[in-house]
């Protein structure tokens, strides 16, 4: 049997667990708001219309913050509408998703919700169809005391104290053609500048994210990021980056290696960055928001949106994922983690139905996808500070990714607790063993490995008639010999191994 080898220790860090790194996103899209988290009248929703099995499992799910309303849904979005009596409220074309928009879910039930959720949220304003009014209006009307006729509408509609929305998001992916409202790189940077500068005059106190490509294969990749960071340094905290991995080609080693690609689009952005930094003579380093990150089997949207007419809330790349889905997803949280001193957000789209980690039935049962343990899981023990892992060990070939370490590994140590949480993605078809070296940390004992294993049954998947086919398991607790652990991965697996100093 193959062995990796990796060594832990506390001298090798790399930067704090930020909280922000387990972000969600709700998005006006297919049903992730109506009959996912907003769905009046269900057996479970509370008199706002919030789904409270959702809300349940959002708080499980360990969610810091969520990003609204969108996503191509906000380049066409008037925020005006979503506002004030229900019954008031227009209905709207939605060119981004062919939908008809309700508007009866808007910014005060979002916060409505996110306080129901425990959850920080982070805004986005349209710089597709709108610009730097519109955005100051709406900053207006979320954190402004009173006084101004937005800050003051806020108020009539009951909302007395400001919401105090800190983050916020300069448009959604406007490098790409489908974007209502596309612009180039120059106009967007033009743009994002000035409603930046706007915006921290009606509050200084926000943190605002440029967009960044819309996936590392942009045509426009790296050169888009170069000339809107020439415009809006000086005036933006996050540059964004988004990517999904597309398992329907079947390519099932190039899929477990997903979290390669991930690792290069973070290196490149970062040297993009600090490029621009250098010509601009900027001490500052910029951190990257990762808001839009997940597997999605892209080739079922289009038949999802040719296939009907304009409908309210019509069901939109609703994926079942699968245990081998799951693995990738746990791995692409290794990465996010492994570069936890540049990225500063990461937000995995969506919440619930589309292409998320919680599916629901309209009217019945809400359940956790496969998806939904490495990310809960990862989000509740990675604390503290995010360790520096050189696996050695075995490699192997990929057409998409080339050679590839089998191995991937990130730890987590906080030393006020004294946990130790390793994560460690086996990508190959093989068990493995895992020798792992933690004499630079004495006194540690181990607590338990938990993994979810695809190797057997790769493509099972939890439904409503089965919500618990796959679940991580534990296997027993790791024994240390003389500051050293040896674990036992399986084959195509993702796993958490746990120690703590013995009291």
């Amino acid at each position: 049997m193959d062995t990796a080898r990796v060594s832990i220790d506390p001298a090798f860090a790399i930067g704090d667990v930020d909280r922000r790194l387990f972000g969600s996103f709700v998005e006006h899209m297919g049903r992730c708001v109506y009959g996912g988290v907003f769905e009046p009248g269900h057996p479970e929703a509370d008199p706002s219309g919030l789904r409270g099995d959702v809300l349940a499992l959002t708080r499980e799910l360990g969610v810091s913050v969520v990003r609204y309303p969108g996503g191509n849904f906000v380049s066409g979005y008037r925020w005006e509408d979503g506002v004030g009596p229900v019954g008031d409220r227009p209905r709207r074309l939605d060119l981004a998703w062919k939908s008809i928009e309700t508007n009866a879910f808007g910014l005060d039930e979002f916060m409505r919700w996110a306080r129901a959720a425990r959850v920080e949220p982070m805004l986005a304003v349209n710089l597709g169809t709108r610009g730097v009014q519109e955005a100051c209006d709406l900053l207006e009307y979320a954190n402004h005391p009173g006084g101004g006729h937005f800050s003051d509408l806020r108020r009539k509609h009951g909302v007395e104290q400001p919401y105090g929305v800190r983050l916020w998001c300069l448009g959604n992916e406007l490098d790409g053609p489908w974007q209502v409202g596309h612009k180039t790189a120059e106009e967007y940077g033009r743009l994002a500048a000035e409603t930046a500068k706007a915006m921290k005059l009606v509050d200084p106190s926000v943190s605002l994210v440029a967009c960044g490509s819309s996936n590392r294969g942009m045509p426009t990749f790296a050169a888009w990021e170069a000339t809107v960071l020439e415009h809006t340094y000086d005036h933006v905290d996050y540059i964004s980056a988004h990517t999904y991995y597309d398992p329907s080609d079947g390519d099932r080693a190039s899929m477990l290696a997903s979290a390669v690609d991930m690792d290069a689009f973070i290196r490149e952005v970062v040297a993009t960055a600090d490029h621009v930094a250098a010509k601009q003579r900027q001490r500052r380093r910029l951190k990257i928001s990762f808001d839009e990150w997940n597997v999605w089997y892209q080739a079922r949207l289009q038949h999802d949106l040719d296939r009907r007419g304009w409908e309210e809330a019509p069901a939109l790349i609703e994926d079942t994922y699968t245990a081998l889905d799951a693995v990738v997803v746990g791995d692409l949280l290794v990465t996010l983690l492994r570069h936890a001193d540049r990225v500063g957000i990461a937000c995995q789209a969506q919440l619930a139905n589309v292409i998320a980690p919680i599916r629901t039935i309209t009217g019945g049962p809400a359940w956790r996808q496969s998806i939904f343990h490495p990310f809960a899981l990862t989000a509740r023990h990675a604390t503290g500070t995010v360790l520096r892992t050189e696996p050695t060990g075995p490699t192997h070939e990929t057409t998409r990714h080339g050679e590839v370490s089998t191995v991937d590994t990130v730890a987590t140590y906080d030393s006020d607790s004294g946990a130790l949480a390793l994560f460690a993605v086996n990508r190959g078809d093989s068990d493995l063993v895992l020798d792992v070296d933690l004499r630079g940390l004495p006194g540690l004992a181990g607590v338990a490995h938990t993994t979810l294993d695809a190797g057997a049954a790769p493509d099972a998947a939890n439904t409503a008639d089965a919500p618990e086919r796959v679940v991580p398991r534990h296997v027993g607790v790791p024994a240390l010999d003389a500051g050293r652990a040896r674990i036992l991965l399986p084959a195509a697996s993702w796993n958490l191994i746990r120690f703590a100093t013995e009291k």
